[in-house]
């Protein structure tokens, strides 16, 4: 999603500088490295986020803190996409689109900021991960070249 502000930012939201010159951005909060840094800053464990997420579908509960941490921030990342676009489909690429309890997780969490009528009309928006898993951008970009 790149340099932009995470949206409906909260009082508990780290917001780091980004690359891009300026801070919060969607990025550095969401991306397995920005994922480390917050766990590493409230644990003082340096876990990768792969390691975190193992951690957490193992019962740990600080790594369990973490990813509920990164979803609720996900869930409000996407639900600003949801209100700006309508997608029928989201699909996750890149590294953490590995981690399982995401496809159920943040879809029960998007819907407080998403612009719907409620029950009588919910949001219909899956979310979904990519065929080809995390190496998807690359095979993307492998087809683009042509010899």
């Amino acid at each position: 999603m790149g340099p932009q502000p995470l949206p409906w930012r909260e009082a508990t939201d780290p917001w780091p500088d980004c690359y891009c010159g300026q801070q919060g951005c969607i990025e550095t909060l969401l991306s397995g490295p920005g994922l480390a840094a917050e766990h590493k800053a409230r644990t003082g464990r340096s876990l990768s986020a792969a390691q975190i997420a193992l951690a957490a579908a193992q019962g740990n509960s600080a790594c369990i803190a973490t990813l509920e941490r990164w979803h609720h921030r996900l869930a409000r990342a996407l639900a600003h996409v949801i209100n700006l676009l309508d997608p029928d489909v989201i699909v996750l690429g890149g590294g953490l689109s590995r981690v399982a309890s995401t496809y159920e997780a943040v879809p029960t969490l998007w819907g407080r900021w998403v612009f719907s009528g409620g029950l009588k009309d919910p949001v219909r928006t899956a979310l979904r991960p990519s065929v080809h898993g995390d190496a998807s951008g690359v095979r993307g970009a492998a087809w683009l070249w042509r010899p």
